[in-house]
């Protein structure tokens, strides 16, 4: 049977009744021009209208567009078009990210906003103060509105042609944007004013105001720009982090070479003060290694033969060679940024709500400014002067901008602060969830333990030795991957125990190991599995005194007969019971979930200072006990990723607590590098000042509109005789956005 390889990118699937069956891809698309949450909303009904695309994701913050689509019925050439269509360029994302080209991309996009501002006000100042600063000191001008009209032309048609352009994209579409309400705001006012040059000299005219709102227009994209750069510093600062050079042994010689041309089982020499190129496994040396940038871990780790890697790291002291394993995109560094990537362009359950504001609040700010100036000029009877500029005035305050921007900006700032502190969160959903749960459940070994078991009583029943006694249990544990079983063989490897060849060895999940040595059926076996096999007599009060010590203990059986048994101890971490303090504090109830007998799990569970106890578990029964709490409420299941992933699964917010696993990246929602689990702690806390920012931006863009959209439309004017400047309408649109971002921004000094 041939294999076949597939690329990650693509989902194949097969023919099994005779007719092919979609072949969906999936595709990033780099897409630039977005200026706000409606051009999100434009963008994803227009590349969801073509037949072929299955799913679409469009994210105002990261500027990318995912979509899946059937390769049978579309393309990406196809897409691009749709995307060209509606007034925006794409580019399709293959392969890495390249740091280099999203920092030069995002720099010319800042560079090229502050050139058009600085363009914009060359012209638009001067039309400020000959329409407005002079008129109010009396100073009048000759062919003062010939004047503003050539000072207006340059900004209304070459600064403004994007705006058009995005607007005119929309309208093909029989949709609208923000664009939208900027091109017919500038334009009434641009022509009313050339109207009145040509045809009414005696009416005044509005060219600056046209010009001014334009230029804040632009200033407030690039002050956008400039912020929403800040947002995604933690993800540049992880790209900058893999070095440019490795030395490696080829053909017995040391060579510099680039990291990009190590290649998997390369044998790489690190010395002192020098950065991991990859990652790999030591085979010659020892070191400490400052892992920080990967996993918060402020304090070296010392490495020694055997070890593992990890690419990016900082060699302290000590020169050593290791052999690579993961390079390029396989690499964790590399790993850890997709995720981020990933999770930065994954929509919060909470984005929802700003989407369907969004999708209907261009039409109704348009509606809202036709009947203004209806209102105004037919109803109350004021000028047409008057009624136009009120209904300028509501189009250019209103402002989505900044609605769009309250939930990405926050994902980005909180995924990326978790990403300093060795917290990887998956997508904004786990981020939001979090900050919810009712109970987190903690697999005992190796998450509230420090999963390195050791052998702490080795006892008889009969005649046999101690020694033979661990003998018999190390030959059959000795195939076994199971933590209690590399006790027992290291346990015996300590006293020097050969071991012997074990035949037809066999492992029965969540009971024990068998196998056959002389003829003989060795087990060994949890208690409860042998009481059924072949019976305890004699021995299970020392059995319980054992477990009432908090010791797990394993049976050894010959031939159906109980031949001894051995005590382990798996000591419980600090940190652990730090955690579990803290989330009690904060009304979660803590659970822990183990395979132990219940005298064992009560022991340990009273050490740490857990009430809630689900002992006696089989591995493929702990997503059934987490399906059962999730009745109750929101549920977190916290394990080290790998016998853990069903129940990982099954939560609501999986955790893996461990040094970036593969299994751990794959199945957990969090992945907590730092293998500490005080980090779930932070987890949920960054969760919620993740959702307190997202709820404090939606609230100030939903205020500011609330109020600015009435304000404009003159609602003041009759009992104050107060009216709205277009131009500080513009201002005020401009602002809204940057100040969100800024809001946003604040989360940085948070500590969690």
């Amino acid at each position: 049977m041939q294999k076949v390889n597939l690329d990650t990118s693509e989902i194949h699937n097969g023919i099994s009744d005779g007719t092919q069956k979609p072949q969906i891809k999936k595709m990033v698309f780099d897409v630039t021009g977005m200026h706000c949450q409606s051009c999100v909303t434009l963008l994803t009904k227009g590349i969801q209208r073509d037949p072929g695309v299955k799913y679409t994701n469009v994210n105002f913050a990261t500027e990318k567009a995912t979509v899946e689509f059937d390769e049978s019925k579309t393309n990406q050439d196809k897409i691009i078009q749709i995307i060209s269509g509606l007034g925006y360029s794409a580019r399709p994302i293959t392969g890495e990210t390249n740091p280099e080209y999203e920092n030069q991309k995002k720099q010319a996009e800042i560079k090229k906003l502050r050139n058009t501002f600085i363009f914009s006000l060359i012209f638009a100042f001067p039309a400020l103060m000959i329409g407005m600063v002079l008129m109010w000191f009396g100073i009048d001008i000759p062919y003062k509105d010939f004047i503003l009209f050539l000072l207006a032309t340059p900004v209304q048609f070459i600064v403004g042609w994007d705006i058009y352009k995005s607007a005119f994209g929309a309208l093909k579409n029989k949709s609208a944007n923000m664009d939208s309400l900027i091109a017919i705001g500038t334009s009434a006012a641009y022509f009313y004013s050339l109207y009145v040059i040509m045809f009414s000299p005696m009416g005044d005219q509005y060219f600056e105001a046209a010009a001014v709102l334009i230029t804040f227009l632009i200033l407030g994209r690039y002050l956008e720009a400039v912020a929403k750069g800040k947002t995604s510093e933690a993800i540049k600062k992880l790209m900058n982090l893999s070095p440019k050079i490795a030395t490696v042994v080829r053909n017995g010689q040391e060579v510099k070479i680039s990291v990009d041309e190590v290649v998997v089982d390369d044998i790489v020499i690190v010395k002192p003060g020098e950065k991991v190129p990859v990652d790999g496994v030591i085979i010659e040396g020892e070191s400490a290694i400052d892992e920080s940038m990967i996993t918060g871990e402020s304090m070296p780790i010392e490495k020694k033969k055997g070890d593992n890697v990890i690419g990016a790291t900082i060699n302290k002291h000590g020169s050593f060679k290791f052999k690579a394993t993961k390079v390029g995109a396989n690499s964790t560094l590399a790993q850890i940024i997709k995720l981020i990537e990933d999770a930065q362009g994954k929509k919060a359950p909470i984005q929802r709500f700003a989407d369907r504001i969004s999708a209907y609040f261009v039409p109704v700010v348009i509606l809202i400014a036709i009947l203004s100036f209806v209102i105004w000029y037919f109803v109350v009877g004021q000028t047409f002067e008057f009624s136009l500029i009120i209904a300028v005035s509501v189009l250019v305050i209103a402002c989505p901008c900044a609605l769009g921007l309250a939930t990405p900006t926050a994902i980005m700032v909180g995924t990326g602060k978790g990403a300093e502190k060795g917290i990887l969160i998956k997508g904004g959903d786990a981020l939001e969830t979090a900050h919810k749960l009712y109970a987190v459940v903690f697999d005992k070994t190796g998450t509230l333990t420090q999963g390195k078991p050791e052998v702490t009583d080795v006892i008889s029943v009969k005649n046999m030795d101690e020694n033979e006694v661990l003998k018999f249990a190390a030959s059959v544990e000795q195939f076994s991957e199971h933590p209690l079983a590399q006790a027992i063989v290291n346990k015996a490897k300590e006293r020097s125990i050969k071991l012997e060849d074990m035949k037809n060895f066999k492992a029965i999940p969540g009971h024990g190991v068998e196998g056959i040595l002389k003829k003989k059926k060795i087990i060994v076996g949890k208690p409860e599995y042998i009481r059924k096999l072949a019976g305890l007599n004699g021995i299970e009060k020392s059995i319980a005194q054992l477990e009432e010590n908090g010791k797990t203990v394993v049976v050894l059986c010959i031939d159906k007969k109980a031949e001894g048994f051995i005590g382990i101890a798996d000591t419980s971490r600090k940190d652990s019971i730090e955690a579990i303090k803290e989330l009690q504090k904060q009304k979660i109830f803590v659970y822990m979930i183990t395979g132990d007998n219940k005298r064992t799990a009560n022991a340990i569970a009273k050490q740490l200072g857990i009430t809630h106890v689900i002992s006696e578990v089989l591995p493929e029964d702990k997503a059934k006990h987490v399906k059962r709490l999730q009745k109750k409420g929101k549920v977190a299941m916290v394990g080290d990723g790998i016998n853990d992933a069903p129940a990982l699964a099954q939560a609501d917010i999986g955790i893996a607590i461990g040094s970036g696993t593969d299994v751990a990246m794959e199945t957990g929602n969090i992945v907590l590098m730092n293998n500490k689990t005080t980090d779930v702690v932070k987890a949920i806390k960054l969760s919620k000042v993740t959702i307190r920012k997202i709820k404090q931006n939606m609230f100030w863009a939903l205020f500011y509109n609330a109020l600015g959209i009435p304000i404009a439309a003159g609602v003041l004017y009759s009992s104050t005789g107060w009216l709205l400047s277009p131009i500080i309408a513009g201002g005020a649109m401009a602002l809204s956005s940057v100040s969100v971002v800024l809001n946003t921004l604040l989360m940085k000094r948070t500590k969690i």
